[in-house]
């Protein structure tokens, strides 16, 4: 069953129709909605988080009631539990995705204003709970959002629209972060909080004028098939374990690096706070985004298979560069190339490591088979630290960075192993 996709009436926002090939495989309509879509699933997530922690801080509130604060963002973690009710459940405007989205957009709008009214040190209970409600309402975004995305990009665009989304989070979380500490410290949190609920109607903007879904799909018929019918679908298909081990195992080498690398540069070399985070800033943010594009515009070439390949390869080299730095010590020009390249072979391989993810659902059961698959590819991140931590402190850090080039290897070989249940290039990724 297919998904095809017609576009809405014209509007000066995004065009209607763009023929496929040459300038229009790098910005057309599809990718310009998920842009502004990436802008409006990573907005909400500082206002609930790092800039709710400091609204609290300086407003002197107990350690005990801050520490607290990092439960608000447990909906993110367990989304993939109510996920397939939005493929049940079908709202009546709009169309099968883009309903969910400007719900729940509306809702975080309210949500963030309701917040702008409270006080941490006279009402702290009641903001809590409105930062949790607006989390719940972020993640049901979320899961809309990549539901949409999966169902609305072309095969060949997924690897250039994860680029565009990455983007738009990564500039939304830039702007309700560090942008709105430097406005609430000019005009207070309140102002702060209103003016981020303005900032989401950039979400709503684009889920009115964006490429409506003609979707060529079953819903699940019962509640009860919502939750099952997807996971025997993925059973059906694919060996389960192997599937797993590969989405699990894919970034797990790059995780592992991630987690201790600030305490290595900063620790283990001794460089300052103010070196690492300018190297992390530019270079880092710089290179992230050069490899997204650099990696969804390659895939059209390579094919989604050897994207994975070579991507995989490249990610889990560049930290034998760590072991390079760890080896030669304290040189600053040597640890912005290293941290560079990293971040550029990250970048590339995100980029198609989400187009796999599109790739590998069912269109009746896009949101909660991409909510389940990415809550999978989210658990070595989790687990992967302390393990790290363990090895740096008992073997050093060059060997920390073999470790970490070595537990990327399996996951190739899973990668390779699933390529017998699974066509990656089933659609020509063919350079126009």
């Amino acid at each position: 069953m297919n998904v095809s996709i017609t576009p809405s009436s014209p509007n000066p926002l995004l065009p209607e129709s763009l023929p496929s090939g040459g300038k229009d495989f790098w910005f057309n309509a599809r990718l310009v909605a998920v842009f502004l879509q990436g802008f409006a699933s990573g907005l909400p997530i500082a206002l609930c988080s790092t800039a709710l922690q400091a609204w609290f801080t300086l407003s002197h509130v107990d350690l005990v009631t801050i520490g607290f604060l990092a439960l608000i963002g447990q909906p993110y973690v367990y989304k993939f539990l109510w996920a397939p009710l939005l493929d049940r459940f079908n709202l009546p405007w709009l169309d099968r995705r883009r309903g969910w989205i400007i719900t729940f957009q509306v809702l975080l709008i309210l949500g963030l204003l309701l917040m702008s009214l409270g006080n941490p040190v006279t009402s702290p209970l009641p903001l809590v709970i409105l930062g949790f409600l607006v989390a719940f309402f972020s993640a049901t975004q979320d899961i809309a959002i990549d539901a949409y995305r999966t169902d609305l990009l072309k095969p060949e665009e997924r690897g250039l629209g994860a680029s565009y989304a990455v983007t738009g989070y990564r500039i939304a979380m830039l702007v309700s972060g560090g942008l709105a500490m430097l406005i609430a410290d000019h005009l207070g949190w309140a102002a702060t909080y209103r003016l981020m609920a303005g900032f989401m109607l950039v979400g709503v903007i684009a889920s009115l004028c964006g490429p409506k879904l003609i979707v060529r799909a079953h819903s699940p018929q019962t509640v009860c098939m919502a939750f099952v019918a997807p996971l025997k679908d993925l059973l059906a298909r694919f060996p389960l374990g192997l599937l797993l081990l590969c989405i699990i195992l894919y970034k797990l080498s790059d995780a592992m690096a991630l987690s201790m690398t600030t305490t290595f540069l900063l620790r283990g070399l001794e460089f300052t706070q103010s070196q690492v985070g300018m190297v992390f800033k530019i270079f880092g943010m710089g290179a992230t985004l050069l490899g997204l594009f650099i990696g969804g515009g390659l895939m059209p070439r390579l094919g989604l298979y050897r994207a994975l390949w070579y991507f995989g390869i490249f990610q889990i080299i560049t930290n034998l560069l760590f072991a390079l730095l760890a080896w030669v010590g304290h040189q600053f020009a040597l640890m912005a190339a290293v941290v560079f390249i990293e971040q550029l072979a990250s970048g590339m391989g995100t980029a198609a490591f989400l187009a796999l993810l599109m790739g590998l659902c069912h269109p009746n059961y896009t949101a909660a088979q991409f909510a389940l698959l990415s809550a999978a590819s989210a658990i070595g991140r989790v687990f992967i630290g302390p393990l790290g931590g363990f090895i740096a402190a008992q073997y050093g850090w060059f060997d920390f960075y073999l470790c970490s080039f070595m537990i990327g290897i399996p996951g190739l070989l899973a990668l390779y192993g699933l390529r017998r249940y699974y066509d990656f290039d089933s659609v020509p990724y063919a350079a126009s």
